[in-house]
């Protein structure tokens, strides 16, 4: 550890040590603004809210594939990938995804089970996006259900400077130690264009396409070649591969005061399933071959929405038109391995399908006061879900789930400029829902200015979670399971409450110098648990029985000066969970872990060469897990504290252009001290994780080469 953090620090201050006298005009850009959480599109100084910003040229010198990818650099999230379906969720704050709204251009995006939340983030590429906003804290008000941890609201490109652009991309990486260029070949293997065409002051398009080839990790397994007569189960992969092709379109229009745009976004991805199990299979004649039952899983997603903003007298109007669909399909098929040869192949079948209907409208700026502005507000969505009675995580004992769900809500809410110094903005939000009943959140945020260098901003807000598809009618009954959803379980509550300090100035050496520190205090209660209700025979269903507690307090400071810019952060957080078992509560004192990262980029002022840096440490984590004796029923068990172990990321790229910044090469190395999984003492291995003590993370070390090339 102690060398791999003096690697670190002196890397670092290699950076500083040539940092350069003078600016960079590249280095210079227009106040950044945000929109997640705000009445219009405001400057992020100002923002009411505490906004953290991931702008488009981060995402690049990232070198990253997805947005999956570019969130597990930020503190206090960590993606959790599951290697059976292949989604990588985010987690915030020690929440899983249930509890973090996903959004594209402010609006939900749909899921297998719901709008906005559990959404996979290696299904949203990168090289369209603008920037990424990222809220923490719980923001029901704004945003509605599942906004409990916090929001990430990804915007994407809309236009562009140019008459015409046109920019394409080939990126090769390798996966592990395994790389080639051919298709039943090893490695990652990205191709994407982004197309840009300004019809004249007023009209624009644009189109971008995205192929992105990910051929799986094999890990401590063989590949899809293997068979052994022993059938030892060494065959596949420990990363399923998975193939996935994204086209986005947008057409938009700006004039005066009205704006416009409609966007197009379509998904296809598919996954294949390589059985470890061979079975021996006779032909007859002395003649015998292998056989293995795999599986293809093919996903369809279809993204329509309109924008428009516009003024109706002196009110502002924003509001939001969307329809999505998303279909997963699996298809059996039997395969003579040592033959490389399909025998079989059943139809497909579809085991998840959502269709929704969304709309958003805010109505603002109804007095002519620039002290007293209020905000006006409708959500609503229908959500028509298929579970087919076989999925990865239940069997519904034959019988297939179709449900349809209708929200409905109006939120209010005034911000009010009372000084120069001081600024409010309380808000409420009533949902309503033909599943659950009325839901109230409310929210107060307060922005203090203590000087022209610093501010404060408190915050305190609510969200509920509404239960998932698995929570509510999951139904497994066999010999060795007995696991029955709840339709009456309620909705969970969160209750959050946050204070953030900014200070910003510039040296006369003309050093820029930012701090922050922050604290947050979250509170969930009402948590759904599965609950043993019988131990004999063993029974489990799930209940509103468990409460989350945590804690965090962080600090960064970011430093640039020409060509040269450093970012570093630490936290410190703490969990309280009260579980409940239905027999015995566990302990509920708090358990805390440290993360860190460090972010440096610096450009060599003469030929443009960039050197980026970005070094990620998790901590350990300790927390409560039953612990039963499998050989006794009547055992009630006892909660003891499991560990989930600390694991350091960090990623390294060099950045080359050429012929005045047209053409650029890239190379580098992610994940360089080679982290595949980690100890988790907390949760049982099963079919998405590592051995029964370990966690699957990532699928180690890699090399990358990127080329861009800008017509």
């Amino acid at each position: 550890m102690k060398k791999k953090l003096l690697s670190i620090v002196s890397l670092s201050a290699i950076f500083w040590i040539n940092a350069q006298e003078k600016d960079s005009l590249n280095q210079k850009k227009i106040e950044e603004v945000v929109i997640t959480g705000q009445f219009m599109q405001q400057s992020i100084n100002k923002s009411i809210y505490k906004v953290e910003v991931i702008d488009a040229q981060q995402i690049k010198n990232m070198a990253v594939t997805n947005v999956a990818e570019v969130l597990n650099q930020n503190l206090n999230i960590l993606i959790e990938p599951s290697r059976g379906s292949g989604n990588s969720n985010a987690s915030i704050m020690g929440l899983s995804g249930e509890y973090t709204k996903i959004l594209i251009d402010n609006i939900p995006v749909v899921s297998d089970e719901g709008m906005g939340n559990l959404v996979d983030l290696t299904k949203i590429n990168v090289n369209n996006i603008e920037r990424i906003e990222v809220v923490k804290g719980s923001m029901g008000v704004e945003y509605g259900n599942n906004a409990v941890a916090g929001v990430i609201n990804i915007i994407t490109k809309k236009n562009y400077g140019k008459k015409f652009t046109a920019i394409a991309s080939l990126q090769e990486e390798s996966v592990g130690k395994d790389y080639d260029w051919f298709k039943k070949g090893n490695g990652r293997h990205i191709q994407s264009l982004n197309l840009g065409y300004k019809i004249n002051d007023n009209w624009s398009i644009t189109a971008d396409i995205n192929h992105n080839d990910f051929q799986g990790y094999k890990g401590i397994l063989n590949g899809y070649k293997y068979f052994s007569e022993n059938n030892d189960g060494n065959r596949g992969y420990e990363w399923q591969p998975k193939d996935m092709l994204t086209t986005n379109g947008t057409i938009r229009y700006g004039k005066g005061h009205t704006s416009f745009f409609y966007k197009l976004n379509y998904l296809t991805e598919k996954i294949n399933y390589y059985n470890p199990l061979v079975v021996e299979d006779y032909l007859g004649g002395g003649n015998r071959t292998y056989t293995s039952d795999d599986i293809d899983y093919n996903t369809e997603r279809w993204i329509h929405q309109f924008n428009i903003q516009t003024k109706l007298g002196r009110i502002n109007y924003n509001g939001d038109f969307s329809y999505q669909s998303q279909e997963r399909k699996s298809q059996n098929y039997l395969y003579d391995v040592p033959n490389r040869r399909e025998l079989s192949r059943d139809s497909e079948k579809t085991f998840y399908k959502s269709d929704v209907l969304y709309s958003r409208g805010m109505f603002s700026n109804f007095l002519n006061s620039e002290k007293i502005n209020f905000q006006l507000g409708y959500e609503l969505d229908r959500t028509k879900g298929f579970a087919d009675a076989t999925t990865f995580e239940s069997n519904n004992n034959g019988r297939n789930i179709e449900r349809s769900i209708f929200n409905y809500a109006n939120f209010l809410s005034a911000e009010w400029n009372v000084v120069d110094w001081f600024s409010l903005r309380p808000g409420v939000r009533l949902a309503l829902s033909d599943k659950f009943d009325s839901q109230y959140n409310y929210s107060t945020t307060f922005r203090f200015r203590t000087s022209e260098k610093s501010d404060i901003r408190t915050v305190f807000g609510t969200a509920n979670r509404f239960p998932t598809y698995d929570e509510l009618y999951t139904y497994v009954v066999d010999n060795n399971h007995d696991i029955r959803g709840n339709e009456n379980l309620k909705p969970e509550k969160g209750y959050s409450a946050s204070v953030f300090w900014d200070y910003a100035t510039t040296l006369s050496s003309d050093w820029k110098l930012n701090f922050s520190a922050s604290a947050m205090y979250l509170d969930v209660q009402d948590r759904i648990e599965d609950v043993v209700i019988n131990n004999s025979p063993l029974q489990i269903t799930y209940l509103n029985v468990d409460n989350y507690k945590s804690l965090l307090f962080g600090g960064g400071f970011n430093v640039r000066k020409g060509d040269l810019s450093f970012n570093a952060g630490v936290s410190v957080m703490g969990i309280s969970q009260s579980l409940n078992s239905g027999n015995i509560s566990s302990p509920n004192d708090f358990n805390y872990y440290a993360e860190a990262n460090l972010a440096a980029n610096y450009t060599l002022p003469n030929i443009k060469t960039l050197f980026a840096l970005y070094y990620k440490y998790t901590g350990e984590q300790r927390k409560y897990t039953l612990r039963t004796n499998a050989q006794d029923p009547q055992d009630p068990g006892q909660y003891v504290l499991g560990e989930i172990g600390d694991f350091n990321m960090l990623n390294f790229t060099v950045s080359q252009p050429f012929f005045k910044n047209h053409f650029e090469v890239s190379l580098g190395i992610k994940n360089i001290f080679d982290v595949t999984s980690i100890r988790n003492t907390v949760q049982a291995g099963d079919g998405h994780n590592g051995a029964r003590d370990q966690q699957n993370l990532f699928y180690g070390r890699s090399y990358f080469a990127r080329l861009n090339y800008n017509f």
